[in-house]
């Protein structure tokens, strides 16, 4: 979208001159308007050119564009393991995209096998190719995707697999729940312990703990 408004916007300050700048601006700016149905559009083809409103319209186009970039699948390398599912990703485009396994949580740092889930995902997807599909954000802005290891291997199935994460406490997804259940039966990692604590009822224990600011 960038582009075209970028090139609408120099192909028309370069042409708009002679006699027909009227015509060419009046052509140029319904072409904009059809292409970007927005009033904040509505450029004045009239002379003096409405040169505000058209460099408004194009910081608009590439505010939009870079916002549904960043939403798009991508792939990449994993740099960083930060927790049991939490990683970091560089991009091909060189940029590095801190992403949440969506549907699964691991236990924190702090609580058993916290530590584990950790290093269990380092071997399995430090310094790999993936791919990523962004899902969305969690209420504290946290982009959350599905990430494959080498386009076919899903993390989130062998951590559920090894008791080292639970599904999701919100809206688990239906798919991933009998890996979850078949840890649970079998015992393995964190099922081993009588009542383990799930990661969000240790997070918000710990909230409660923090002394309130006066």
């Amino acid at each position: 979208m960038e582009k075209f408004l970028l090139i609408t916007g120099l192909t028309t300050l370069g042409k708009f001159s002679g006699e027909n700048l009227h015509e060419k601006g009046d052509k140029r700016m319904r072409s904009l308007n059809q292409r970007f149905p927005s009033h904040i559009c509505d450029v004045k083809a009239d002379f003096p050119f409405d040169i505000k409103a058209f460099s408004l319209c194009i910081v608009v186009g590439i505010l939009i564009s870079n916002s549904l970039r960043a939403q798009q699948d991508f792939t990449g390398k994993v740099t960083t393991v930060i927790d049991g599912n939490t990683v970091e990703v560089l991009s091909q485009a060189n940029e590095t995209h801190k992403i949440l396994l969506v549907g699964i949580d691991s236990p924190e740092l702090d609580q058993e096998y916290g530590d584990q889930a950790k290093k269990f995902l380092e071997k399995l997807i430090l310094n790999k190719n993936v791919v990523v599909q962004f899902k969305g954000k969690d209420r504290f802005g946290n982009r959350l995707g599905v990430i494959m290891i080498n386009g076919k291997n899903d993390p989130r199935v062998e951590l559920l697999r090894e008791g080292l994460a639970w599904t999701a406490e919100k809206n688990p997804p239906e798919d991933l729940e009998p890996y979850k259940t078949w840890a649970q039966r079998k015992g393995r990692g964190l099922w081993k312990q009588e009542n383990p604590v799930p990661p969000w009822t240790y997070r918000r224990n710990q909230t409660m703990l923090k002394p309130k600011s006066s």
